[in-house]
């Protein structure tokens, strides 16, 4: 049963992707980033975003004080992942669950927000993807990038949060979004809380889907943008062919062992 009544935020997922384009009159071009300062930023993220300390004051400054996606000393859970590991999904059904709301920490895709609540022994929900489908559909996202910068941001990103294995819960990606029910009651176990459970019918399912399509909305100009939709899209699958040849080339064997091996060692023990 639905709990609450929400409204669609419009905020922004921490990403390199650019936005929208915008059409200029007259004769002036538009302006992109070139592809390799695009590049050496999505690296640089890469590293800085592991490291609490560097990281959330920047988190702080961009999307201000009061957003609650950033931890602060009043936040109350983190629910964080690598992008296209069910972030949204798992927020709006945790969201609706709640009988009073919850200040949750969220949405940055950031590995040093998931260690900064792990230290304050917060309650932690962190979700994983298994690589392959969570990198190729993240490739969709930031087609920039090379994959192999993908591949070495999701390990970097989950190599950073292992150590506090012990702090976190894991909701692996088939379970949160097919169970988000019983993720919540590990979590709670786990943590002696007594957060809503979500209940996962066609119609509350449906209600997390009109919600992400209308956060969508808001930052797309009024139409949904298949690319960046957080729900399932056949438009995105069939964007991710292109990338399928280089994830599985030699090149990349072994960053991808890495990989596969990190997902075991986080999911192994959910």
């Amino acid at each position: 049963m639905l709990r609450r009544r929400l409204t669609p935020p419009g905020w922004r997922e921490a990403t390199t992707a650019p936005k929208s384009p915008k059409v200029h009159s007259g004769t002036t071009p538009d302006r992109f980033p070139k592809r390799e300062i695009t590049r050496a930023r999505y690296s640089f993220r890469s590293v800085i975003s592991t490291i609490p300390t560097a990281y959330l004051p920047i988190a702080r400054r961009k999307y201000g004080r009061t957003d609650s996606r950033v931890l602060a000393e009043d936040s109350q859970l983190v629910i964080e992942g690598f992008q296209r590991s069910g972030n949204t999904f798992a927020y709006y059904a945790f969201e609706l669950a709640q009988p009073t709301p919850v200040k949750v920490a969220h949405h940055l895709h950031a590995a040093g927000q998931v260690v900064a609540g792990a230290r304050r022994h917060l309650p932690v929900l962190l979700l994983v993807r298994e690589p392959h489908d969570a990198i190729v559909s993240h490739l969709v996202r930031e087609p920039t990038v090379t994959v192999k910068q993908a591949i070495s941001h999701w390990v970097r990103f989950h190599r950073a949060v292992l150590p506090y294995r012990d702090r976190f819960t894991v909701g692996e990606f088939t379970e949160v979004t097919t169970d988000f029910g019983s993720v919540t009651r590990r979590l709670n176990e786990r943590f002696r809380t007594s957060f809503g459970e979500f209940e996962h019918t066609k119609e509350n399912v449906a209600r997390c889907f009109e919600l992400i399509e209308a956060r969508n909305r808001t930052l797309f100009d009024g139409r949904i943008d298949e690319r960046f939709v957080a729900r399932p899209s056949s438009d995105r699958d069939a964007l991710k062919d292109r990338f399928e040849e280089d994830y599985r080339s030699a090149a990349a064997r072994p960053l991808r062992r890495r990989a596969e091996a990190l997902y075991a060692d986080l999911v192994g023990t959910a």
